[in-house]
Formats: structure tokens, C-alpha cells, sequence
């Protein structure tokens, strides 16, 4: 976890203690804490296909950890959420190929909304990915944050506008501005490998990975903020090193950061938001 204000399900699976070996599904999702029961949906799409924790006579109960974004209220529409349905939709309709912008998860999000939600822009849903020999590590990004979007240089891509140019919202909060947006912000973040990592090493990944997040998203990690990293292995690739592993996740994680807004940019500000669906 990397944000104060997280909306999540299933977390203590995560746990090297906990009796589950692994997971068999991860679900990042909109609707605050009501778009967490699409998990069951998708703990349904498993259980009719065999895959979960064996429980002896019971069968299968899928392990489903889920993390949402708060995206309700004045930036989206306060009463349609995903639920089971399109959570059993999500499985049936997954692939090699992810969707990026304003779509899924990210269909509500936004970004700079420090100075308040009319001057924010669109967030979304970004990825990227790297090989390095048979390694490969990529990461997926749901950006909803309160901070500012900026690239390498620190040149801001999406967030709080004045103007025609942006704010610097940091800036005007370190100078005692008071903060206008006080819900509605997260950072949602998958980092997955196929490098054959333990738990304790994918939980090193995971923090490694957040760095990226500080990179990009300005400010981040405050006490409105929501955000979670994971990192799950799916894969027995050999690595050089558990640290290039980490090293390559705050590369990729950064990358799918920036791709998160520029991919949604064409929708432009905020007005009309409210109007789209989140199923």
C-alpha cells in the first residue's frame, strides 16, 4: 500500500503468513467500496472453471484480492457502480491486449484535482512493458490522483489548470493554499513479472515499484490519496538479479503512469464526465 485513504478487499491473502499460496485473480475496479462486490463475479468465473484454494469437500474458493477507485460524486455518477455482473464480463472479456485512456477502471478517474474537481483533467488506465532476455516486467496503472501528472523532465502532462497552462498544484500547496478536493483521488498499480520471485521478493518489487509513483504524480501518497502497488510473479523465468526486477518495475510503472493521461487526453477537461457509465 502506498496511499491513506485505500478502499480494498481480500488484502490479508496477500500475506507470506497467510495458508493460500498464491492468488487466482486480481481486480482493480471504480465505485468506491461498492464496485469492490464485482470480486464476485469473478470469484464465480474461477469457481466454475475448477481454480481456487482446494477446501477438501467445499471444492474451490477463489482467492480474489481487489482494490477500487473513488470515482462518485461530482466526478462521476453516484448510482452505477460495477458489481458481479461485470466483474464475470471483465474475465470473459480479458486478453493479451489491455485497453488503455478512459476505459475500465479508469473511466471516472481524473487527475489534478488539488485545486478543485473544474480544474482536473481525465485520468485513465496506462501500461507498459520491457524484455530483458526471457525476463519481462510490465505494469499496469489505474490514475485518479490529486496530484499533478509530470513526465521525466518534470513537465506536467495532465493536471490542475489556470489558465491556459497548468497550476503547479504542489507549489500552491506548499505555499498554504487549502486543498480543494478532498475525495475522489487514487492510484491504482500492477507490476507483474515473469520472473520466478518469492512473496517476501515480490513485496520488494511492490515497494520499489511506488517510487515510480512519486516520480509522477505530484503531490502523492497524501492523506486523501488511495493508492496501491502490487506485484504479482506469473512465471518461473530466471532473473539476473531481484533487483533488476525492482529496478525495471519503477521503469515500466512510471511509463504506464504518463501513458494513463496522454491516452485519455482526448477527452479533454472534465464536463460531460458525469454523463458516462462506469459498467
Amino acid at each position: 500500500m502506498y496511499g491513506r485513504a485505500t478502499g480494498t478487499r481480500e488484502f490479508d491473502a496477500l500475506s507470506p503468513r497467510h495458508i493460500v499460496p498464491r492468488i487466482h485473480a486480481l481486480l482493480l475496479t471504480g465505485g468506491s467500496a461498492y464496485g469492490l462486490g464485482a470480486a464476485d463475479g469473478v470469484m464465480r468465473w474461477l469457481r466454475e472453471r475448477g481454480r481456487g484454494f482446494r477446501v477438501g469437500d467445499v471444492g474451490v474458493v477463489p482467492i480474489v484480492p481487489a482494490a477500487v477507485v473513488f470515482d462518485l460524486g461530482p466526478i462521476g455518477r453516484n448510482d452505477r457502480w460495477p458489481g458481479p455482473a461485470e466483474g464475470y464480463a471483465a474475465c470473459d472479456a480479458a486478453g493479451a491486449d489491455v485497453a488503455e485512456g478512459s476505459v475500465g477502471a479508469g473511466t471516472g478517474a481524473t487527475v489534478g484535482k488539488a485545486l478543485g474537481i473544474e480544474r482536473a483533467m481525465k485520468g485513465g488506465v496506462g501500461t507498459w512493458a520491457v524484455a530483458r532476455g526471457d525476463l519481462i516486467v510490465a505494469a499496469l496503472a489505474v490514475v485518479n490522483a490529486y496530484g499533478d501528472v509530470v513526465d521525466a523532465e518534470g513537465r506536467v502532462l495532465a493536471g490542475a489548470r489556470a489558465g491556459s497552462g497548468f497550476a503547479d498544484a504542489r507549489a500552491r500547496l506548499v505555499a498554504g493554499e487549502v486543498p480543494a478536493s478532498r475525495f475522489g483521488n487514487t492510484t491504482l498499480a500492477v507490476v507483474a513479472t515473469n520472473a520466478a520471485l518469492d512473496r517476501p521478493a515480490l513485496a520488494d518489487v511492490a515497494r520499489a515499484a511506488a517510487d515510480a509513483l512519486s516520480w509522477r504524480i505530484r503531490p502523492v501518497g497524501t492523506a486523501v490519496d488511495g493508492d496501491v502497488v502490487f506485484a504479482i510473479s506469473a512465471g518461473e523465468a530466471a532473473s539476473p538479479s531481484p533487483l533488476t526486477v525492482e529496478l525495471l518495475a519503477q521503469d515500466v510503472l512510471a511509463l504506464a503512469i504518463e501513458r494513463a493521461v496522454t491516452q485519455a487526453r482526448g477527452l479533454g477537461g472534465v464536463p460531460g464526465l458525469a454523463d458516462r457509465s462506469f459498467a
